[in-house]
């Protein structure tokens, strides 16, 4: 498949859904400079090692969590190549048990759909029920990649944007942890 990096939104936004959109004009009306890149459902990780390899920017891994209770909502960005340990990330945020959350909260909160979980999705939590929990190497990277919100679309971005302009403005507040 030719993909191809383009720089901002698409030129026509037709037939794309409403939240795809949303995430550009967020990222338009912050200023945030961005690329872009049309795929396939990134279904395998074989997909997203050649959306990774055009994007030049690593995707990394989402995951949506919670509590035993299900009352408390975490989404963990950590880079793809590390395994995700659930005993290490709830003794580091001091939660009993973490596992992963019914897929209806996600749409509830975040407003997106398993396989296209993304950083970009807090933008639709208001309420902040989500935690965006970040693996400290994340922040080491120059880009960040992520979905705006479907899978059929990849996006970086430069991690100092979203630290700086991104999440304050749909303030969330990470919490950076060190996994092994």
């Amino acid at each position: 498949m030719g993909m191809r990096l383009q720089n901002g939104r698409p030129e026509s936004c037709a037939g794309r859904l409403e939240k795809e959109i949303r995430t550009y004009d967020l990222l338009d009306r912050l200023g945030v400079e961005y690329q872009r890149i049309d795929h396939e459902p990134a279904m395998t990780m074989e997909v997203c090692g050649e959306i990774d390899r055009a994007l030049e920017a690593v995707i990394c891994k989402n995951l949506f969590l919670c509590n035993r209770q299900q009352t408390s909502f975490y989404l963990l960005m950590i880079p793809a190549d590390k395994r995700f340990q659930t005993k290490v990330l709830s003794k580091k945020l001091g939660v009993a048990r973490l596992s992963f959350a019914n897929e209806s909260y996600m749409e509830k909160f975040l407003d997106i759909t398993p396989g296209s979980v993304s950083v970009m999705g807090l933008m639709n939590d208001s309420q902040n029920m989500v935690s965006l929990v970040m693996d400290e190497d994340i922040l080491k990277g120059e880009y960040v990649g992520c979905h705006p919100c479907i899978n059929t679309s990849s996006i970086r971005l430069r991690t100092k944007d979203l630290l700086e302009k991104v999440l304050p403005a749909m303030k969330h507040e990470p919490v950076i942890v060190g996994l092994e």
